[in-house]
């Protein structure tokens, strides 16, 4: 930290203590109050304001756990360590094993030369940086099924290749976070159509059916998709970004993190593209199959069985991931040893290199979950929002759609969950509108909008943890410089949400949001241009 910080950051820290002392032992702090969204926001402002995540995350905590405990000590110790870090260990141990086993299996394939000659054999054909920059965007496009699948395995398959090209890290990292969410949020068949099918069950029509025509509307998730390429093929960084593209261009600095090793000395020289490839689609292969075998495709003779599409709709992706990610380890481990590309002893060696590398995204991730934890079952925050959001329910009509999609951004970045947003609005928002109602499925759909930009936004996200993890990125680094990109699409698409609520039109809306975005380009183009010339 910055010593110049230091004085202020723990003033800010005593300030937010005291006041969550006084606050619980007065009994202000009563269940879904406007103070259930205090702990989140000063771990976010502290974050961003000393660029440091650990310390940040952990008053937030403290903050939270002091704030729900009446004025009782043994309360609130209890809030810290059981309902806190405990409760977070064990609701997110299934993701845990599966960053864990995929820094193994990244570790085996740098071991192996793979990722040496996977980038020897991309850079010969990728000659530019807009080009490695593309190919990122459309491997994120592929891997539609799973947003942590798609953040951890694009970042790990890329970096060698955007590295080579001066690409930032920071950059590399928004790319993926800007991708992996918003496709998996359109994409019928994939972990968050699932959880929002569930979600979104009403009388009238399926879950998925519901998130099917709901797509059109999703003007955040498709907005972003058309400013990313925009912002790659007119090469118009902007902001902090900005800072570090130059910086990597002219200087060299990509800003890695300094756990994020690429063991460029133990690899093999003789290691093939197929070294790579294989491992890769295998993890692709095992963890769509348990993913849909989790969901009940498989069990033909069980009365839970479920269709393809609806076994999407009833997985559990923390326990599919992590049982996918162990059966690819297995493969990935026989297929090295078998073809002598590595030895038994060698391939045990990257468990506990692998296991390293990925210690700073499972606290990260140990921390903000346990915020979460906090924040929303203890605190509340979700029920709080969730009766404002009612309480503008009645007259506004055609301004609704933009009043959801704000609300819903201001949850999802407080809170730092994606899903906890929609799961708590989504029943709202069915209930504001009738299914014939034409803003019925706009509603649903500035919902999960917003809970998209609202978790693409939040430095305690674990879709963003997820993308500097895969990226290699600090994390800090990545938070800051994607802000402006993704305030600039989510005012852009409160606009088309504005002109959607008048004219009921996804086509007439996405229009404007694609022209104002070609314009935005063209003027910073220029602008560019200008800096450029003088």
């Amino acid at each position: 930290m910055d010593t110049k910080k230091l004085k202020p950051a723990l003033a800010i820290a005593l300030l937010s203590l005291g006041l969550a002392i006084y606050i619980a032992i007065t009994g202000k702090a009563t269940e879904a109050s406007v103070w259930s969204l205090f702990p989140p926001l000063v771990a976010i402002f502290v974050a961003l304001f000393t660029k440091e995540v650990f310390s940040s995350l952990f008053l937030g905590i403290v903050t939270g756990a002091i704030l729900s405990s009446g004025g009782s000590l043994g309360v609130f110790l209890n809030n810290l360590v059981e309902e806190g870090f405990i409760s977070s260990i064990s609701a997110s141990s299934g993701i845990f094993i599966f960053l864990v086993v995929l820094g193994i299996i990244v570790v085996l394939i740098n071991y192996s030369g793979g990722s040496k000659a996977f980038g020897d054999w991309a850079n010969s054909r990728i000659k530019t940086r807009k080009g490695s920059q593309l190919a990122t965007f459309c491997l994120c496009i592929m891997l539609f099924i799973d947003d942590y699948f798609n953040c951890l395995t694009s970042g790990s398959v890329m970096k060698s290749i955007t590295d080579s090209h001066k690409v930032s890290r920071a950059k590399l990292a928004y790319i993926i976070d800007a991708t992996a969410a918003p496709v998996c949020m359109i994409a019928p068949i994939s972990s968050w159509a699932a959880a929002v099918s569930g979600y979104a069950e009403s009388s009238h029509m399926s879950g998925i059916e519901l998130f099917v025509r709901a797509i059109p509307f999703n003007f955040y998730s498709l907005l972003t998709l058309v400013f990313v390429i925009n912002i790659i093929a007119f090469d118009n960084d902007f902001g902090p970004m900005k800072k570090y593209e130059q910086r990597a261009m002219n200087e060299g600095y990509l800003g890695i993190r300094k756990d994020a090793s690429t063991y460029d000395s133990d690899q093999n020289s003789n290691g093939s593209v197929i070294d790579l490839v294989f491992p890769v689609l295998v993890l692709i292969i095992s963890c769509v199959t348990s993913l849909i075998n989790v969901g009940g495709f498989f069990d033909l003779q069980s009365p839970f069985y479920h269709d393809f599409v609806n076994a999407f709709a009833n997985t559990d992706s923390s326990i599919a991931l992590a049982m996918g990610s162990i059966i690819a380890l297995i493969i990935t481990i026989i297929f090295f040893v078998a073809k002598k590309a590595l030895t038994f002893e060698k391939s045990m060696d990257a468990i506990s290199e692998g296991f390293s590398s990925m210690v700073a995204a499972i606290l990260i991730l140990t921390m903000a979950t346990s915020l979460k934890n906090i924040s929303n079952d203890l605190l509340g925050s979700t029920q709080y929002v969730g009766g404002l959001m009612e309480n503008v329910a009645g007259s506004l009509n055609s301004f609704l759609p933009v009043v959801i999609f704000i609300v819903a951004i201001f949850l999802a970045f407080a809170t730092g969950t994606s899903w906890g947003t929609f799961g708590i609005l989504i029943p709202i928002v069915v209930s504001m509108f009738e299914p014939t109602d034409p803003l019925f499925f706009i509603g649903i759909s500035a919902t999960l909008s917003g809970a998209v930009c609202g978790d693409h936004l939040s430095p305690i996200s674990d879709t963003t943890i997820m993308s500097s993890t895969g990226a290699g990125c600090i994390h800090i680094d990545h938070v800051k410089t994607q802000l402006p990109y993704g305030m600039s699409v989510a005012a852009i698409s409160a606009l088309a949400y504005v002109i959607a609520g008048f004219t009921h039109s996804a086509i007439i809306s996405l229009t404007f949001g694609v022209i104002v975005i070609f314009v935005l380009m063209y003027v910073l183009k220029l602008k560019n241009k200008k800096e450029f010339s003088s």
